[in-house]
């Protein structure tokens, strides 16, 4: 294989998340596979105001094993043009944006065409998302300005890679699920992790996990668990992630449907270190998402052997073959609360990880370099 030099643009620490936590371990497997890779990051990424979290930064360390250039400022042009003046010196063969919003098109796009311009290097994006859960006026013009600068596109589920095809017919494009997150550290026995938690010990658990947006469909879990017998089944919901939007509306839910005492509500930032934890501690993860694209939240679960519930929504679908590995359910409360029941009442953890351990293994980070080269 020829080695090349390649340049990831996406969040990366100090920043925190999902996305940053996935440009760290993409950079890491092109390293391990021999080629010379570094991140481009932001040094501001979103404006305070309009950022719906406490901080946008991790109060982890440094990661002393890859190189993060921090200097992408999205809302001021000047930086872009100095971003992409100064990259496009530095002979790359392959750089990969990260599109998740058409916030960022602007200034991605900018510098895509500095350096497609001022150098050879070849441009491909991991497209997230091309039609936004939430919706904003300026999503297609600027989405639009964003793919004119790619030469190729890789997508994580079925439903981004046709609207990349629409928009880009005559550009390459690869679908690749999700790869499988398996840097937050080993699990740990279940007993353990629940203790560490500070849980009842004899009590099962769901797990909903990541920050909490409306698309995300926590109200619709809520409406399907109060209609589980959660005495009967000894059953607590735990919710881990950070509110992104008003919490007061999840509350009132909370007391209208009688559910204070069986929702456990872990709703600061939940750092890389505590993840393993928190999926160690339950029985099935739940994701009663009301539209979807990809989750890394489902490739956390498959690390962890964890059973998942989800909904019918994007590519959910896609990677949770239902009753091989979990439940795909409609945004119906009543199916929703069924299939809960049907877990425990029918005792299905020990096949659904079984059909897990078969299902990982085609979620591969070394899969996902390949096809990125291939593009």
């Amino acid at each position: 294989m020829i080695k090349k030099k390649i340049l990831i643009v996406g969040p990366a620490h100090p920043l925190r998340g999902g996305l940053a936590t996935y440009d760290e371990r993409l950079c890491r497997e092109f390293k391990a596979m021999g080629h010379q890779c570094e991140i481009l990051s932001f040094s501001l990424q979103y404006p305070g105001i309009l950022f719906p979290g406490k901080t946008q930064f991790s109060a982890e360390p440094k990661p002393d094993d890859i190189v993060i250039h921090a200097e992408i400022n999205s809302i001021n042009p000047l930086n872009w043009f100095h971003v992409g003046n100064r990259f496009a010196k530095n002979n790359y063969d392959l750089i990969v944006f990260r599109y998740w919003m058409s916030f960022m098109a602007p200034a991605f796009g900018t510098i895509a065409r500095i350096i497609k311009k001022k150098s050879n290097a070849r441009i491909v994006a991991i497209t997230d998302n091309i039609i936004p859960h939430e919706k904003r006026f300026y999503d297609k013009s600027f989405t639009n300005y964003f793919l004119k600068s790619i030469d190729g596109f890789l997508s994580m589920s079925r439903e981004v890679f046709a609207q990349v095809a629409i928009l880009e017919p005559n550009k390459p494009k690869v679908y690749v699920p999700h790869p499988m997150y398996d840097m937050f550290g080993p699990a740990i026995d279940k007993a353990e992790a629940k203790q560490k938690l500070g849980l009842e010990p004899k009590t099962n658990y769901l797990l909903f996990f990541g920050f909490i947006r409306k698309y995300k469909g926590l109200n619709l879990l809520l409406e399907s668990f109060a209609k589980v017998d959660r005495k009967t089944l000894n059953l607590k919901l735990i919710v881990a992630g950070e509110f992104y939007e008003d919490a007061q509306p999840y509350y009132d839910q909370l007391k209208e449907l009688a559910l204070s005492d069986d929702v456990i509500l872990r709703t600061d930032f939940i750092p890389n270190s505590e993840v393993s934890t928190y999926f160690s501690a339950c029985d099935l993860v739940v994701q009663t998402y009301l539209s979807a694209t990809q989750s890394g939240v489902t490739q956390i679960a498959y690390y962890y052997n964890k059973p998942m519930l989800v909904t019918d929504v994007g590519g959910l679908a896609e990677l949770v073959p239902h009753n091989k590995v979990g439940y795909v359910c409609k945004l119906e409360p009543n199916e929703i609360a069924a299939s809960i029941t049907s877990f425990y009442t029918e005792n299905k953890e020990a096949d659904f990880v079984n059909g897990l351990i078969e299902e990982r293994k085609k979620f591969t980070w070394d899969y996902l370099c390949q096809q990125l080269l291939g593009l």
